[in-house]
């Protein structure tokens, strides 16, 4: 085992530009992406049965489909058609995709999207009856019922089952290796073992940094269970 082309300076440049470049890809993809999830969630499971296929497809074609896929047909589809990249430089927001993280975000954000929107809608469907009468009884409207009520609630009930989605996100960003000119820490230990021809180590290393960003992130998400969802826990006697 050769452990010193591991931690060499340059090696370490690569390593810390790698773990950044993941962590943003990371927080990216899950902001952009719960935001469109809160919105597809209130589709699915609003009044208008149109929008909700119209989700349904979406959230269905998703969840039916390779995330490397995806992020094929983002950056080597949509990235490459000829009426994008005549107006890569002048139009907006095609000016974006000639930028490699903007493609893998663009690609992340819209996957995890499909599978949290889904989860959302699941856990509306599921609120409580008698949440719902007391606060129509408090005379709330269909819509503030929704933003201080249902949703709120959706969304601690959620926790449990999106901490595995956000998990699998930070483990699915090593797809950004991929995408030329994207150094996250998958890629820069496949950088490392082009240039030293060494196999075990560099992937070893990154292992073991995805184990430790996982670690901490189910530690984060358990502080948050026992923060939000405190009342749901078995009272002691």
């Amino acid at each position: 085992m050769n452990w010193e082309v591991v931690f060499q300076p340059d090696s370490l440049v690569m390593w810390g530009e790698g773990i950044i470049t993941t962590l943003k890809l990371l927080l990216a993809s899950l902001v952009v992406g719960g935001v469109l999830a809160v919105v597809f969630a209130l589709a699915l499971t609003g009044p208008w049965k149109w929008l909700q296929r119209l989700v349904g497809a979406y959230t269905f074609i998703v969840r039916g489909t390779p995330l490397l896929l995806q992020v094929y047909m983002i950056y080597y589809g949509l990235g490459q058609l000829e009426w994008i990249q005549a107006r890569w430089d002048t139009v907006w927001p095609w000016t974006h995709f000639k930028e490699p993280f903007f493609c893998a975000l663009l690609a992340f954000a819209l996957n995890t999207a499909g599978y949290t929107a889904e989860m959302l809608a699941g856990a509306i469907r599921e609120t409580s009856a008698g949440e719902i009468e007391a606060a129509q009884a408090y005379g709330m409207g269909r819509t503030t019922l929704m933003w201080r009520i249902v949703l709120p609630s959706a969304m601690r009930r959620t926790l449990p089952a999106y901490s595995n989605e956000v998990v699998m996100m930070l483990h699915a960003t090593s797809l950004a290796s991929a995408v030329p000119a994207m150094l996250d820490v998958t890629a820069a230990a496949s950088r490392i073992y082009s240039d030293y021809y060494v196999a075990f180590e560099p992937y070893i290393a990154a292992a073991c940094i995805y184990l430790t960003a996982t670690f901490c992130l189910i530690g984060l998400f358990k502080l948050a269970e026992r923060r939000f969802l405190a009342h749901l826990a078995p009272r002691k006697h």
